[in-house]
């Protein structure tokens, strides 16, 4: 008897072994660690090269930012307790939310530009973003920049954007000046603009599956080059790692009036949003120094992304390592039966390697986290890649 060829496929996807794999995986995705609880006090509240950090939470302090859209909200924010930044996509629009903090030479908004009486040649900038588990659409165009504005108006010496690059992030430098002066007339005056090169962008995919459903940490730098040398600096940090970087780099000639100004934290989306929807942003920080992720205690609260189906609670296990590669894992948890909240202590797991015996983990270290969990069927998916750094806290950081 001959079997109709559309049948004889289907069943042959049905008991391949490849099809039975994928079936495992999609049924079996590994979660995330969503974030983690932070400490009380965080280091940028006492730390000198701090410029500003805002976690969103006191609604007084978004008075300061002389230009802003979008609601703060604690209906989503990092860790357990909080605010966040909401950045808000009706469908075909460019989105509401965002912030612009003016500090050091700024010409603009002087009665609140921070730090005002300095001039700032190198400055990092952080934030954490995270979008809903069933985000579309790939990247909106903007997330940041810094830049460096010079009087009259808002003509621009240099803007060090951190922009989309489909579902990933890439860092797009450009310079306003020519030999020793300025030669834009306004604020994005593209025509004079020129543009440093935007390639390659992130391996990291933040606006894909890889970086939907969790808490990101997304870091940046721009270093000013020397004047009449071509020493400036761009780079882009993602969970942890350097995924971006441009060297190289002449952002301003031989013009010295200005330093870097401000940084923006941006939604807009050229395209306009396929659907309404939203993302958040915590833990806004700008500084002359590598900041680098949250602050825990020794022995952290760590949070997973939620089970799909919550009244069915299954095992999960955790590890954590001193490396982003995972050569080093210093705590493994046991089988864990709660919803989705483990503290790294000796009852949740066991401290093993170099911190074999100990009772938490090294202060002022930074950990990575991976994760799984078990499937109705006694399958366990496969583990996460290492994420969601953290620091524990240490006496420098004067907490």
């Amino acid at each position: 008897m001959n079997i109709p060829r559309m049948l004889t496929l289907a069943i042959a996807v049905i008991c391949s072994p490849m099809g039975a794999g994928e079936a495992q995986d999609s049924a079996v995705r590994a979660p995330r660690i969503e974030s983690v609880v932070m400490s009380p006090s965080q280091p940028q509240e006492n730390d000198p090269a701090v410029i500003w950090h805002d976690d969103f939470d006191q609604d007084q302090r978004q008075q300061t930012y002389p230009e802003k859209s979008g609601r703060t909200t604690g209906d989503m924010s990092f860790g357990d307790s909080g605010k966040s930044l909401e950045m808000f996509y009706a469908k075909g629009s460019r989105g509401t939310g965002g912030r612009k903090l003016f500090f050091g030479d700024s010409p603009t908004y002087r009665p609140q530009v921070q730090r005002g009486d300095e001039v700032f040649d190198d400055v990092y900038w952080r934030i954490y973003v995270k979008h809903p588990i069933h985000w579309r659409g790939g990247g909106p165009a903007k997330l940041s920049r810094a830049t460096s504005l010079v009087p009259p108006g808002w003509r621009q010496a240099m803007i060090a954007h951190v922009w989309s690059s489909g579902d990933a992030l890439t860092l797009d430098p450009a310079t306003g000046v020519q030999g020793d002066r300025v030669v834009t007339t306004r604020y994005n005056d593209f025509p004079n603009l020129n543009w440093l090169g935007n390639r390659p962008a992130s391996r990291f995919q933040l606006h894909g599956s890889e970086g939907a459903g969790w808490w990101v940490c997304v870091e940046a730098r721009a270093k000013l080059n020397t004047p009449g040398e071509s020493d400036g600096i761009n780079q882009l940090w993602i969970d942890g790692r350097l995924e971006a970087e441009r060297t190289h780099l002449n952002w301003r000639g031989s013009f010295e009036q200005c330093g870097i100004n401000a940084v923006f934290l941006e939604a807009y989306w050229n395209e306009g949003s396929p659907v309404d929807q939203s993302r958040w942003i915590d833990n806004f920080i700008v500084s002359t120094e590598p900041i680098g992720p949250v602050v825990c205690p020794r022995n952290p609260a760590l949070l997973r992304t939620p089970r799909s189906d919550p009244s069915s609670p299954l095992p999960w296990q955790v590890e954590l390592a001193s490396d982003s590669n995972g050569q080093e894992i210093v705590w493994r948890s046991a089988d864990l039966a709660s919803p989705q909240r483990v503290v790294v202590d000796h009852e949740s797991g066991e401290f093993t390697g170099v911190l074999a015996g100990e009772d938490a983990l090294t202060s002022g270290q930074v950990f990575y986290c991976r994760i799984r969990q078990r499937s109705h069927e006694g399958m366990w998916s496969e583990w996460s890649p290492w994420h969601q750094p953290f620091r524990t806290t240490s006496a420098s950081d004067g907490m």
